[in-house]
C-alpha cells in the first residue's frame, strides 16, 4: 500500500487508516488528513508556525527527539498544498 502524508500537518497516512478528511459532499479526501480537514474546510485557521508548534509534541510523544522534530516540520511543512508558496 502506498503511503501518502498529509498536506497540512505531515501525518503519515495509509489506506486502512481511515485517516483521510472528506470533502463538502462527503467523498474521501486523500489529500488531508480527518484532523486537518474535514466536510470541504480546514479544521483550523492557524498559521504554518502555530502548526509546527501543535504537531512537534505529539511528534516528541511517538519517541522523536524535540529539536529533530521542529526540523522536520520546518523542512517540511513550506513543502505541503496547504502551505507552499506559489
Amino acid at each position: 500500500m502506498e503511503e501518502m502524508i498529509c498536506q497540512c500537518c505531515a501525518m503519515p497516512m495509509k489506506e486502512e487508516d481511515n485517516l483521510f478528511g472528506t470533502n463538502a459532499d462527503g467523498s474521501i479526501n486523500k489529500d488531508y488528513c480527518k484532523y486537518c480537514y474535514d466536510k470541504g474546510d480546514f479544521t483550523s485557521n492557524c498559521t504554518m508556525q502555530e502548526m509546527i508548534d501543535f504537531c512537534v509534541p505529539m511528534m516528541v510523544q511517538e519517541g522523536m527527539d524535540e529539536k529533530e522534530s521542529r526540523k522536520f516540520m520546518s523542512e517540511v511543512l513550506p513543502t505541503l498544498k496547504r502551505w507552499k508558496k506559489d
